[in-house]
């Protein structure tokens, strides 16, 4: 993946993510075929901070109902940054 706003989607931000933010630990949905090595490299060029581990993991898509019709909500893939102590993601903590 060229440009790390590719392989970065989005902040999750839930009561654990939060948390964790505490841990210096911030988690962000990625591109599905994004490796740790991609990620790392797109949270350090995109935010300017120093990452010290990856953690990711696939999120399958939960079945839905929509009356008689069902179907499927897409699989995501998750990644748990930690970072360098000392080193803040001001934008997500903000929110």
């Amino acid at each position: 993946m060229p440009y790390p706003q590719d392989v970065i989607i989005r902040p999750v931000v839930t009561e654990k993510s939060t948390r964790l933010m505490a841990e210096n630990k911030y988690t962000f949905f990625v591109h599905p075929r994004a490796t740790k090595v991609e990620i790392r490299r797109a949270v350090e060029e995109l935010f300017g901070v120093h990452v010290v581990q990856v953690n990711t993991l696939k999120v399958r898509g939960k079945q839905r109902r929509l009356g008689r019709r069902i179907g499927r909500t897409p699989d995501r893939k998750k990644a748990v940054v930690t970072l360098k102590p000392g080193d803040k993601i001001e934008i997500i903590e903000g929110l």
